[in-house]
């Protein structure tokens, strides 16, 4: 027995907002903000988006920062499903519709005809998307002996943070428009998954003329896709350009004629550029920022609940961050409510919790432990450090809405430490290096790090983050306990939305009593914008998209 979903989201809408008012404050702040929308015969103007870095490259499979994938995903690919804008309901794109066997093993996808892939400088596409493409795309992620793969050595950290490596026993291709996943255990959160950045749709036709030429690597740095938006030239740590794609298969949604992110990552530069009129749209304002956005008549900020959570991670596997004792103890000497008030100016509220409130199956019912100097110190003296230790700290150097100024949360976190006899030396690296080293390498000790959530999900945050499968990809802490991992695991397999709950509760609990890293944070996200931009909608997500936007 299967059934067909054409829009999934509709059905699980319930339980994804239960005991929230997220999606419905998601759905009212797009309302709000399309209001007057009028539609344009052809896209015209040009808008300039001042980002924070420079992506590490643009093929999605390979990165995990929204820097990544607001350069990649939301401009130049689609994926077979999507987050309808502003929300976190799904929708199809690349395919019209999919059925799910009853053991939530098999997912077949049926695929949308007449899709054009971007024709470039460097690709010119002889046919339509199909099903050669979507397996191009997984087999290349799936497979170590896929030949593109062997051709140009790679990884691709979320496939795995996910288990897709070891859970996807094949995939098939029934007709040309028609695609079929086979699971080895159930994953009822498959779709959804699907519908995340890294699971964007490549050509497999570029990538045999990549291959011809022995130019694979291209593929990270001259993407082709099916997005509203065609990339034309990237200079690093100074602009990428985009024009709007002329045979988009939604051709209302792409308003712009041009697109351009210029990269700004100093926030004060980037309030400056906004405040002239050089730019449109201003990512990660620090809190002092608003002020100067409420009093510029030509400014305003899009603004929402941020799904997220900002944190310090410890690497268990370097001593002595593998003894809970210290990591209690690390974490109790914390003053969270200070962090907040200096770092984000009040807005944001503490976290306990490895997910935001919003987030359904959020357990209430765990506490923070107090903010307790003396009883810290006298954990680490039980424990055998009545002096203490040294350790790093790494604080990340780009702004992101989870930690809007992470050299001075570390400073803080520094000075709270020192307090309890633990010297921390701060340490820093470019944002590419800084996630590379961190999840291939685990060179740090202990790390400020966080997340937006990717698609609605609780196993976004404790599978991705803290899952044994995770351990070289996202889950920095390198934290694999294995009573953990095997609720995380039974949730993925149960279709049942309180047992659910009541996996994800409990591991929850074992969270906290084990401290992999301790939650700062959950923010309140702006954006600033000029106010000559229109259909700008938050997303609950993190991320910025472009197709709906145009300039009054």
């Amino acid at each position: 027995m299967t059934f067909r979903s054409v829009f999934p989201g509709a059905s699980l809408r319930h339980a994804l907002f239960r005991g929230s008012r997220l999606g419905v404050s998601m759905v009212l702040t797009g309302a709000l903000l399309m209001n007057g929308a009028s539609v344009h015969a052809a896209p015209t103007g040009t808008l300039v988006f001042c980002s924070e870095g420079s992506p590490a490259g643009f093929d999605p499979g390979q990165h995990t920062t929204s820097t990544d994938f607001d350069a990649s995903t939301n401009t130049v690919y689609n994926g077979l499903v999507q987050f309808r804008r502003g929300t976190l309901d799904l929708e199809p794109a690349l395919a019209t519709s999919w059925d799910i066997s009853a053991d939530q093993r098999t997912y077949t996808f049926h695929l949308r005809g007449g899709v054009k892939f971007h024709t470039t400088a460097w690709f010119r596409p002889t046919r339509d998307f199909n099903a050669d493409d979507v397996l191009f795309t997984f087999n290349r992620m799936l497979h170590a002996d896929d030949p593109f793969r062997k051709a140009y050595p790679s990884s691709f950290p979320y496939f795995s943070d996910l288990g897709f490596d070891r859970n996807i026993e094949s995939i098939e291709k029934i007709d040309a428009l028609t695609v079929r996943f086979r699971l080895k255990e159930p994953d009822v959160i498959f779709v959804r998954n699907l519908a995340m950045s890294f699971a964007s749709i490549l050509s497999a036709e570029y990538a045999e003329k990549l291959s011809a030429a022995h130019r694979e690597a291209d593929i990270n740095q001259l993407p082709v896709g099916t997005g509203p938006f065609v990339f034309r030239s990237y200079q690093k740590d100074a602009l990428i350009r985009y024009d709007a794609n002329p045979v988009y298969w939604r051709p209302d949604d792409v308003k712009l004629a041009h697109l351009i992110f210029a990269i700004t990552p100093d926030p004060a530069v980037r309030m400056q550029k906004l405040a002239s009129g050089e730019c449109q749209v201003s990512v990660f304002p620090r809190p002092a920022d608003l002020e100067v956005v409420k009093r510029n008549a030509a400014l305003t900020a899009v603004s929402g609940v941020g799904f997220n959570v900002g944190f310090v991670a410890y690497n268990t596997q370097h001593a002595p961050l593998n003894r809970v004792e210290v990591r209690r103890a690390l974490d109790m000497a914390i003053d969270k409510p200070a962090i907040i008030q200096s770092v984000f100016s009040g807005n944001a509220t503490i976290a306990s919790n490895p997910m935001p409130p919003a987030q359904w199956s959020y357990n209430k019912q765990l506490k923070d432990a107090p903010y307790d100097p003396a009883k810290a110190k006298a954990l680490l003296a039980q424990a055998g450090f009545p002096n203490g230790f040294e350790i790093s700290l790494w604080a990340m150097p780009v702004q992101r809405p989870y930690n809007p100024n992470a050299q001075l949360m570390a400073q803080l976190i520094q000075q709270d430490w020192a307090k309890i006899g633990v010297r921390a030396k701060i340490v820093s690296y470019e944002w590419g290096e800084y996630n590379r080293r961190a999840k291939q390498g685990g060179e740090h000790d202990a790390m400020l790090y966080g997340w937006s959530g990717d698609n609605g999900d609780p196993d976004n945050w404790l599978g991705t983050l803290l899952g044994c499968d995770a351990v070289h990809g996202s889950n920095v802490s390198k934290w694999c306990d294995p009573a953990f991992n095997a609720l995380i695991d039974k949730a993925r397999a149960a279709a049942n939305v309180d047992e659910r709950t009541a996996l994800y509760q409990q591991a929850q609990v074992i969270f906290k009593q084990q401290v992999p890293y301790t939650p700062i944070a959950h923010s309140i996200v702006s954006l600033p914008v000029s106010k000559r931009v229109k259909g700008m909608v938050f997303s609950p997500l993190g991320s910025h998209r472009f197709e709906g936007v145009w300039l009054e």
